[in-house]
């Protein structure tokens, strides 16, 4: 019996900007990872370039790369079963920087071409037939690529706003708009996403964020780090990049000054803006530093309050934040920034539109915690799996086949 929601026994071709090998979590290989339950998937590396080359060629990584280009190792790697890892066989040319738009088109085809011969090279090398590319965000080396590879149905996946990115806004204004609207379909994991694919593609969809929750059912995630066993009580915390594009430092400074009873403690690597930041002179602001990912929900279950404390500007506005998830994982009350992204938590978050309305919230998620919400949290989050978004990533897909 046919059903919209599946696919099954398909070959999927995954391109984007993160690698397999990439640390951060990555929408892109949990996907992927969901994709290959059910169907067969070349995951494509992003292909390495001459500036990276020359800036980075120490790197172990990058030395893989060249070596895969010389042919020295192999260019296909099996991950698992159904799930292949592609390094690509050619270097493209760093062209960003070209200012005419003529010229940038030129080469940026060559290159396309150059990434279109590698995977051409791995479907004939798997047997794939009737593929589905589906493209996470990669606007400039992925564009050519559904008139190049031809495949059955061409997805653009949007996960960032990414023309609020210098890089990217420079040719990426004229180019990501032509390539969403060439797409078969578009999708997205936020409301404001969807919406502005849907300015150029009518075939666009929320498909939601899935986050993996398997972590805050560890034992160890209620074990309280030795670090912040000794930092009292209440703990207003965050745990994330410390970066000002996407960080409103102001907003943690009137926390820690109206409330110095409260302490803020952040987990994460700081940009230079937080190192240079006031928060360093405030003694109920602590700064505990980057953290492995396993250890993070323990960090969260010693928090009293999480925040999100988001600026708000074009790179945030129609983010997903996944740590809200990950808040909300451990039953936590969560205060954070209103956007049209966060109003699908509207129910479970304190949603704040200024530093005044923080701490009135925060004072709030303080006083009016109870199991009740606690476990409602849990509900809600556990809700947002991977499994739910590719489902509507099937449909998505069903409805154009």
């Amino acid at each position: 019996m046919y059903n919209k929601d599946t696919l099954t026994n398909r070959d999927i071709i995954v391109v984007g900007q993160q690698p397999w090998d990439v640390e951060i979590g990555s929408n892109c290989k949990d996907i992927a990872l969901e994709f290959a339950k059910h169907n067969r998937v070349l995951y494509v590396n992003s292909p390495l370039d001459r500036i990276t080359l020359l800036r980075q060629k120490n790197d172990a990584k990058i030395q893989k790369r060249l070596a895969v280009i010389k042919g020295v190792q192999p260019s296909l790697v099996a991950i698992q079963t159904n799930l292949w890892n592609l390094f690509p066989t050619e270097m493209i040319e760093s062209i960003n920087w070209l200012p005419s738009k003529f010229l940038f088109n030129i080469f940026n085809k060559r290159n396309n071409k150059k990434l279109a011969k590698s995977i051409g090279n791995a479907i004939q090398i798997l047997g794939f037939k009737d593929v589905i590319l589906f493209n996470d965000n990669d606007m400039f080396r992925c564009f050519y690529l559904p008139d190049l590879l031809q495949p059955a149905v061409s997805i653009y996946y949007s996960r960032d706003f990414m023309l609020a990115v210098d890089y990217w806004k420079k040719h990426g204004t004229t180019l990501e708009p032509l390539l969403i609207a060439k797409s078969d379909i578009a999708v997205a994991n936020s409301t404001y996403l969807a919406n502005y694919c849907k300015q150029y593609n009518t075939n666009s969809f929320y498909v939601g964020q899935g986050c993996d929750l398997s972590l805050f059912q560890q034992p160890e995630a209620s074990v309280i780090p030795s670090d912040i066993q000794a930092i009292q009580r209440p703990i207003i915390g965050y745990v994330g990049a410390l970066q000002c594009l996407r960080l409103d430092i102001a907003i943690i400074e009137h926390l820690a000054t109206q409330q110095p009873n409260w302490q803020i403690v952040l987990v994460g690597p700081q940009d230079d803006a937080f190192k240079a930041s006031n928060l360093h002179q405030m003694p109920n602001v602590h700064f505990l530093g980057s953290k492995p990912p396993t250890a993070l929900p323990a960090y969260i279950n010693a928090f009293d309050v999480c925040i999100n404390p988001q600026i708000v500007n074009a790179v945030t506005i129609g983010n997903y934040p996944r740590k809200i998830d990950e808040y909300l994982a451990a039953g936590k009350p969560t205060v954070a920034t209103k956007t049209e992204a966060m109003s699908i938590f509207s129910n479970h978050v304190y949603l704040a539109t200024g530093k005044e309305d923080y701490v009135n919230l925060v004072t709030k998620a303080l006083a009016e915690n109870n199991n009740s919400l606690t476990e409602a949290r849990k509900a809600f989050a556990t809700s947002h799996t991977w499994a739910s978004s590719v489902q509507e990533i099937y449909a998505a897909i069903n409805s154009v086949l």
